[in-house]
């Protein structure tokens, strides 16, 4: 009997930042429409310029907002790519580093933000749509999340993705 090996292609994800790099494994095989969209977003150059406007210590970084390219603060965090995708809860833990998307009180409501989890959040299991984890510039997601921050959670330093290229 002959078995044959089945080999998979890893997606990773390269978010250039202005503290660093942060380099993503993506997981389409438990969220192939959220990857999908991740990855057409980044290719479009959707996320080049936005910032992580979300910085929560001892919980995780968010970003992917277009509104955080405009200097109106009121307006981060509510923007999007102008549609929404289904939720694609899986059994992925949010441990330390596994990326997910972000949304509303409806769970088909992501569209372009994201958070990466600096510390193990197993409360948002099957809650939200782990589509990734950090293998590669964890520090830099650590140096982001203690940025001082004001009373909305936003960084008063900018934390800016320059540009998320697909490998």
């Amino acid at each position: 009997m002959i078995k044959l090996k089945i080999i998979q292609k890893v997606t990773k994800a390269v978010i250039e930042t202005t503290h660093g790099k942060i380099v993503l494994n993506l997981f389409p095989d438990i969220a192939p429409e959220t990857v999908r969209n991740f990855i057409k977003l980044a290719k479009s150059g959707f996320y080049d310029g936005t910032l992580f406007h979300r910085v929560i210590p001892g919980f995780m970084i968010q970003g992917g907002d277009p509104n955080s390219k405009q200097p109106d603060k009121r307006k981060w965090g509510i923007g999007g790519p102008g549609y929404t995708i289904k939720a694609e809860f899986n059994p992925r833990s949010h441990l330390r580093g596994v990326v997910s998307m972000a949304r509303a009180m409806d769970p088909d409501s992501a569209g372009s933000q994201f958070f990466i989890v600096t510390t193990d959040s197993t409360f948002l299991d099957r809650q939200y749509t782990a589509f990734g984890e950090v293998i590669e510039g964890m520090g830099i997601a650590d140096k982001i999340v203690n940025l001082q921050k004001d009373e909305n959670d936003c960084p008063f330093e900018e934390a800016k993705m320059l540009r998320i290229s697909i490998e």
